[in-house]
């Protein structure tokens, strides 16, 4: 039974740093792609960053490109989610999400649709 339980979410002030930890259960951590995904009140859930399966490949979105952070620990079945100078407008739930996937090494996935497993998510609040 595979599981991702999100957490490292909270209230901070706009300039502040958060990150988020997403861990993983019930599947070889290493063979996924990973990726995070927020949905602010009353708006669709919005693609935040990608990671291949080795590594070695990310992609964000562009609003939050040069501020977040997107990682993994294989050892620890964890991908981690760094975020800097926060903004209001990064107040969302966020949820990580993996896809079983052995291909290319550079292979990232920005849709939700492609997904097989989501976390329950963890909320941030940026305050002004």
């Amino acid at each position: 039974q595979v599981q991702l339980v999100e957490s490292g979410g909270g209230l901070v002030q706009a300039g502040d740093s958060l990150r988020l930890s997403c861990a993983a259960s019930g599947l070889t951590f290493s063979n996924y792609v990973m990726g995070w995904f927020r949905q602010a009140p009353g708006k669709e859930r919005e693609f935040v960053a990608a990671l291949s399966w080795t590594g070695g490949n990310t992609n964000y979105a562009d609003s939050v490109k040069g501020r977040f952070t997107i990682s993994k620990d294989n050892a620890k079945n964890t991908v981690y989610l760094q975020m800097n100078s926060l903004k209001p407008e990064d107040t969302a739930v966020y949820y990580c999400a993996a896809k079983y996937y052995r291909g290319t090494s550079t292979y990232i996935i920005r849709s939700s649709r492609e997904y097989n497993y989501w976390g329950q998510g963890t909320q941030v609040t940026v305050s002004s």
